[in-house]
C-alpha cells in the first residue's frame, strides 16, 4: 500500500496507507459508531459530500454483499483503523478495497480513528482531505461546503414498486431526497404499492396521482438549502397522510414554519437512544444526520413525540389535525435496530381513516 494522509482543516495530519482510489478528495469529516453495517453506510445517500470515519476498528471482514446496498455510494472518502483484505462470508462477492476502487472513493487505513473521533467530538465537525502528500492547499479544505446534495443523489425518473403478494392495500408516493432502499422494502412488505418520485416533483403531480399517503425520505446536506422542496411540501401537508424520515422530518418542519440547526458533530450510528415524550419507553435507533429541528420553533403547530436521550434534541414531531408525523431516526434501519419499525404500521393505520 502507498502512503496516504488525512489532513484536517485545522492542520492536524494523520499518516496512514492508501485504500480505494489513489489521489485527493476533500469532504466534511464525520464519524459513525456502527459495529456492523459498513456496506449500508457506504451506500447511504445521506453521506453525500462527507468523508466517513468508522469508529469500530476492523472493517471489511464480511466483504462486499450487493443485496445489502442501500443506494448509490456518494461518500467523498473513507477512513478506517484496519481494513480486512481477506473477508470470510458465504455471501461475499469481493473485498472492500475493490468496492472503493470501482466507485472512485479515496480512502485511508492505519490511522487512529479513536483519536480522530475524539477530535471531532471536542471541536465539532470539520473539513478534511485525503491525500498522497501532507502538502496540501489548506485554504481549499477550509472553504469546502456540501452543496446541492439532494439533487446529486435523487433519482431522475419516477419508478413504481409493486406490493408484495399481489393487490396493494395502499398506494404510497415516496419523495426521493436520497431514499434508502429499505424504505421501499418496508412499505411493499406491508402490502403497499410505492411510486418513487424525484426530489423536484411538483406537489400537483403527486396529488393528481391520488395516492393514499406520502412518504418523505431521508437525504443529505443542509435541509434549509432545499427551498424549492420546502415550497412544494407546503402544498402537500394537510392534504394527505404524511410520514417523514430524517431529512423528510426536517423539510416538513421547515415547511410548517420551524427552524433547523447544525449539530456539533451529528448523530451517526446504530445505537442512538431516543426517549418517548410522555411515555416510559426508550428506543435504540439508527441515525445519520448533522442537523436537527428546533422543537420550540414549532410551538403551537406541532407536538414533540421523541427526544434524543443523550442531548435532548428533537427526534419526532406530530402535527395535530394535519395527518402528519415525522421522525429524525430511521425506523427502516438495515443493519440496525428494529425497535421502531412499528411506525410504518402507524402510517398504514393513518391511511385507513
Amino acid at each position: 500500500m502507498e502512503n496516504a494522509y488525512l489532513i484536517l482543516s485545522d492542520g492536524t495530519v494523520y499518516a496512514g496507507r492508501q485504500i480505494g482510489r489513489a489521489g485527493e478528495s476533500v469532504g466534511e469529516l464525520v464519524f459513525t459508531t456502527g459495529m456492523v453495517g459498513y456496506l449500508e453506510t457506504l451506500t447511504d445517500p445521506s453521506y453525500a459530500g462527507q468523508i466517513v470515519v468508522q469508529t469500530f476498528p476492523l472493517i471489511g471482514n464480511y466483504g462486499v454483499i450487493p443485496p445489502d446496498f442501500e443506494g448509490t455510494c456518494a461518500v467523498k472518502g473513507y477512513v478506517v483503523r484496519e481494513l480486512c483484505d481477506a473477508p470470510s462470508n458465504f455471501r461475499s462477492e469481493g473485498a472492500l478495497d475493490g468496492f472503493l476502487k470501482e466507485r472512485g472513493v479515496c480512502g485511508i487505513c492505519g490511522v487512529d480513528t479513536r483519536q480522530i473521533t475524539r477530535q471531532i467530538r471536542e471541536n465539532g465537525v470539520m473539513n478534511a482531505i485525503i491525500s498522497p502528500t501532507p502538502d496540501v492547499d489548506l485554504a481549499a479544505v477550509q472553504t469546502y461546503a456540501v452543496r446541492d446534495a439532494v439533487a446529486s443523489v435523487s433519482r431522475r425518473e419516477t419508478e413504481v414498486y409493486p406490493a408484495d403478494g399481489g393487490k396493494p392495500r395502499f398506494r404510497v408516493a415516496l419523495l426521493d431526497y436520497g431514499a434508502k432502499r429499505n424504505i421501499v422494502r418496508s412499505l411493499t412488505a406491508r402490502g403497499c404499492e410505492v411510486t418513487v418520485y424525484p426530489f423536484d416533483t411538483p406537489a400537483e403531480t403527486v396529488l393528481q396521482s391520488a395516492p393514499d399517503g406520502v412518504m418523505l425520505s431521508n437525504g443529505p446536506g443542509d435541509p434549509a438549502e432545499n427551498t424549492a422542496c420546502i415550497a412544494e411540501l407546503r402544498k402537500l401537508l394537510g392534504k394527505l397522510p404524511v410520514f417523514g424520515i430524517c431529512l423528510g422530518h426536517q423539510l416538513a418542519a421547515l415547511a410548517m414554519g420551524g427552524k433547523t440547526v447544525k449539530l456539533p458533530y451529528g448523530h451517526r450510528g446504530a445505537n442512538q437512544p431516543v426517549r418517548e415524550v410522555g411515555g416510559n419507553r426508550t428506543y435504540i435507533t439508527s441515525q445519520n444526520h448533522g442537523y436537527a429541528v428546533l422543537g420550540e420553533s414549532l410551538a403551537g403547530v406541532a407536538e414533540e413525540t421523541y427526544i434524543n436521550a443523550n442531548d435532548g434534541s428533537c427526534e419526532g414531531l406530530r402535527y395535530p389535525g394535519m395527518r402528519c408525523f415525522t421522525v429524525q431516526f430511521h425506523p427502516e434501519a438495515a443493519a440496525g435496530p428494529r425497535d421502531t419499525s412499528f411506525l410504518f404500521d402507524r402510517f398504514l393505520s393513518m391511511m385507513e381513516v
